[in-house]
């Protein structure tokens, strides 16, 4: 099988990753910093040449794909599979929120249970299966090719996990910041990590839009 680069790019920043409230598969589009930040990763991977930008369908991932796939002329392809982890009864609220309202199952919920499901919302065992089984289906779609994906920060977190060989319920030590670019290549042997929350391009002067 030949190598497939894969390039996880986590979608811009929107208001409520400012207020750290809990978007899930709600719609909350980039605010204006996550615009410039979709620019941003977008002049940083010219080099990189991608052959395919696939994002999640909802807003925020699929508004920091159009500007990737524009910029670097590439088809972009939309997959429900790569959605963020569906929350449920927690989606709107924020961490501290969710504890006062409901705190046994914020205890849970924080403790990386992979069976607990907030209210109608995904276990973390069955997100991790769903999204991880769309990257590896992607990948093997574009065999030998450099493909873009554009998700949210669980399911950058669940493909860390995968290429690390990390189980679901250790503590998370990694970054997962808003844009960062994430390496990883797909061989027979699966998903193996190259680098990981890049975002020096985040702060490059030489990435600024010309006007």
């Amino acid at each position: 099988m030949e190598a497939t680069r894969l390039i996880a790019v986590r979608h811009g920043e929107t208001a409520w990753n400012v207020e750290a409230r809990l978007q899930g598969q709600l719609d909350i589009p980039l605010n204006e910093r996550g615009a410039d930040q979709a620019r941003r990763a977008a002049r940083s991977l010219a080099d990189d040449r991608p052959d395919v930008v696939v994002s999640s369908d909802l807003a925020r991932a699929r508004a920091t794909a159009e500007a990737i796939a524009a910029y670097n002329q590439a088809p972009l392809l939309l997959d429900p599979g790569l959605r963020e982890r569906s929350f449920g009864s927690f989606e709107g609220m924020t961490h501290n929120e969710v504890a006062q309202r409901w705190p046994e199952q914020s205890q849970r919920w924080r403790s990386r249970d992979p069976d607990f499901a907030p209210g109608d919302g995904e276990t973390l065992r069955v997100f991790f299966e769903r999204c991880v089984e769309a990257t590896l289906r992607i990948a093997e779609a574009h065999a030998g090719k450099t493909i873009v994906l554009v998700a949210h920060g669980g399911v950058l977190d669940c493909l860390y996990r995968a290429a690390s060989r990390v189980d679901l319920d250790a503590p998370r030590i990694w970054q997962l910041d808003n844009a960062a670019i994430n390496r990883m290549l797909h061989t027979e042997s699966g998903l193996t990590l190259v680098g990981w929350n890049d975002v020096g391009h985040l702060a490059d002067p030489a990435l600024d839009e010309v006007s």
